[in-house]
């Protein structure tokens, strides 16, 4: 396709877009615009930051904005001309396309708490979804002592462990009876309640807040039972609601996010959505699908593979704060099949699998098992589990021997999915790697492999090594 190509949104859907079209041939123009005033950064990267491990730089992403792009940061997408194919900015400027893609992303809910005003954060009161709110998280736990997190999700207990890494006594407050409801059982919420509660993060369940008062000193959260918190700090992680209302003024159909088919078009076929602002039947909030999507758009739009069509894919959630490790994919609690627990609470551990017709379909794994990856990768690929189960819930057999056959890199199939994020296998690792790569930053940059959550970080490594291994007694199969 030629032309004029603008992407609202400079997140980490929309850099990935604006990366995928540079990387192809052909005659187009590509505008992108970002609301916020910084070059497009790795949200999932924003608790590590919190807790100190990384620096801002650290936290950007190394996306190619090269020739025929032009990239547009702290500008914002006021309104949409159907009609006319314009896009009309906050500043007056009015930019044309024939082909507009929506990556408008996601808000941060803010809960209808009286004493709490969403449009005025009181000064120790914030919300933790942008790089902005990260920052204000950091300024005022500069002379914090204690911290309240409002919500036990994913992105909650990231930034309570985060703020306890920095020293800070933390209490996160969930309206559920237990932790990750949406990904955890009961008995896996508790577990990883304790785990928390031996890394300094308290908790307080099955109670929702009831009303704030706050000021420049400190914050007082009231909750249904009477209870009343204090803390220096207060930070609101509800979930998030897909941002829309660009699309809704435009006229186009929104319903809990812009609808889209399977090629990721609107209702309009000179509109696409990708990411969290769209409704695609698939997991939302996740990097994975929403690079997915800016793939397929790209194969369309530029002519490369016309018959693309996005498919959402199963995903695992995993949590890898410091001192925690989760990994939660399907729904392990119903459904037809056999089912396999293991608990060792005082250990924080926990398995639960969910098997039908010699095929994983769920699966929570919290605490130090072996078998992760593996489950991971059977899950991922639809393969046949092993024989003995208790491998997969214990990371080794009665006889002791390893969970999985794919425990050197020598033994994995070229077709493992090594990075979730970005859906890498471990034979485009080595195609890499006889194309020339000869370290893992050089790999990584070349696959893109460990540049979403990080949590491959370490098998990328561990298949470098081995290929620098065997790389003097002949070429790796």
């Amino acid at each position: 396709m030629t032309g004029q190509i603008v992407i609202v949104g400079y997140g980490m859907a929309g850099a990935r877009l604006a990366t995928e079209l540079h990387s192809r041939n052909g005659d187009r123009k590509v505008t992108v615009l970002g609301a916020e005033p910084h070059r497009a950064y790795n949200r999932i990267m924003l608790s590590t930051l919190l807790a100190g491990k990384v620096d801002e730089p650290d936290v950007e992403l190394a996306e190619v904005a090269g020739q025929g792009t032009d990239v547009r940061t702290g500008v914002v997408a006021a309104a949409i001309d159907r009609a006319a194919r314009t896009v009309r900015t906050t500043d007056g400027d009015r930019i044309d396309y024939d082909h507009l893609v929506l990556a408008t992303g996601s808000r941060a809910v803010v809960p209808p708490l009286p004493g709490l005003d969403p449009a005025a954060l009181p000064p120790r009161v914030a919300v933790f979804r942008t790089l902005a709110d990260c920052r204000r998280i950091l300024a005022a736990a500069r002379t914090a002592r204690t911290a309240l997190v409002l919500g036990g999700g994913l992105l909650g207990l990231e930034a309570a462990r985060g703020l306890a890494a920095r020293g800070l006594s933390v209490t996160v407050v969930h309206p559920h009876p237990h932790l990750m409801e949406r990904q955890l059982d009961p008995a896996a919420g508790e577990v990883l309640a304790g785990t928390l509660a031996g890394l300094g993060v308290a908790t307080r369940l099955g109670v929702p807040a009831a009303g704030l008062a706050a000021d420049a000193d400190g914050v007082r959260l009231a909750l249904a039972d009477g209870t009343r918190l204090t803390a220096d700090l207060l930070v609101l992680s509800c979930g998030v609601r897909p941002d829309t209302d660009l699309a809704a003024a435009a006229g186009l159909a929104v319903d809990r996010g812009v609808l889209v088919d399977d090629r990721l078009r609107t209702d309009d076929e000179a509109i696409s959505a990708i990411g969290d602002c769209a409704r695609t039947g698939g997991p939302t909030g996740l990097v994975a699908p929403a690079w997915a999507q800016a793939r397929v758009v790209a194969r369309l739009l530029t002519g490369e593979e016309p018959t693309a069509r996005y498919r959402p894919r199963p995903v695992v959630t995993r949590l890898k704060a410091a001192g925690i490790d989760l990994a939660a994919m399907g729904d392990p609690t119903g459904g037809p099949g056999e089912e396999l627990t293991f608990a060792d609470p005082a250990r924080g551990t926990y398995a639960r699998l969910r098997i039908h017709h010699d095929r994983l379909t769920g699966a929570i794994l919290l605490g130090d098992n072996p078998a992760v990856g593996t489950v991971v990768q059977l899950f991922d690929r639809g393969a046949a589990v092993p024989t003995d189960r208790r491998a997969l819930l214990l990371g080794r057999s009665l006889g002791n021997a390893p969970a999985t056959p794919a425990a050197s890199p020598a033994l994995m199939p070229d077709t493992a999915t090594v990075c979730q994020c970005n859906d890498v296998d471990k034979g485009t690792l080595v195609r890499c790697w006889r194309a020339g790569a000869r370290t893992v930053d050089e790999v990584v940059a070349a696959t893109r492999a460990g540049t979403g959550c990080g949590g491959c970080r370490q098998a990328v490594g561990g298949i470098v090594g081995w290929l620098s291994e065997v790389d003097s007694v002949g070429t790796p199969r």
